[in-house]
């Protein structure tokens, strides 16, 4: 039998990169994707079903967490919190108003449980610490006691990774490592904001901009102000 990985896909670009190098990697990708009522959940699922697509991905999870926008108290879910715009959320010790409370340790107490029902080795996140707006449960530490946490509550016959090739990377090396591995960035969305044209405005559309700039190549998706 081929040893599996669960991917965590938003259709975001680092996610995107992590599932191609546990495919290059030789396992078989079990890919997984949240709903939260996220402002972009229409575009980010549509990239997360044509990345699947590209990687020939077998079994895919669309699971509902709506719950989280009812937790509130961020501009992804909540409308009427204002996105920052035209500038870089750089790390600091108070998360900006784009940090959803402790996301990813959601998604990664579900994806566990998923991993342990089917049977995964491994599960791919692409949290990035280095160059990214300070958020708490994108750093290696906590990454340390996420994987403990989820070994110490699931079967004893049972035992995860957590792989994050990504997490001391900038988003010049990602754009780099992700044309190198000939990875579909155009498949991809990072804009917070919009679902049609990405704003180019809002904290991830600007180190994603940055990102490609860095690489010295032209982004292949649209932005408003292209």
């Amino acid at each position: 039998m081929s040893k599996k990985a669960l991917c965590i896909i938003s259709g975001g670009m680092d996610s995107t990169l992590c599932a191609y190098l546990a495919k290059k990697e030789g396992y078989e990708i079990v890919a997984l994707h949240f709903d939260y009522e996220q402002r972009t959940q229409e575009k980010e699922r549509e990239c997360f079903e044509k990345i699947c697509q590209a990687l020939k991905v077998k079994k895919s999870y669309i699971l509902d967490v709506s719950f989280i926008k009812i937790i509130g108290g961020n501009a992804l879910t909540n409308k009427d919190l204002n996105i920052p715009k035209n500038e870089l959320l750089l790390n600091s010790d108070i998360p900006p108003i784009t940090y959803v409370p402790f996301r990813n340790g959601i998604f990664l107490s579900i994806a566990g449980s998923l991993a342990e029902k089917e049977n995964c080795e491994s599960i791919f996140i692409g949290v990035v610490e280095e160059d990214g707006s300070g958020y708490p449960d994108c750093t290696c530490e906590f990454i340390e006691k996420a994987e403990s946490f989820i070994n110490n509550g699931t079967s004893k016959n049972f035992k995860i990774s957590l792989k994050t090739p990504l997490i001391n990377l900038n988003k010049g090396q990602i754009v780099e490592l992700a044309l190198k591995e000939n990875v579909p960035l155009e498949l991809t969305w990072s804009c917070y904001e919009s679902n049609d044209e990405a704003c180019g405005e809002c904290d991830s559309c600007l180190f994603r901009l940055k990102g490609f700039k860095k690489a010295g190549v032209k982004d292949r998706i649209k932005y408003k102000n292209d």
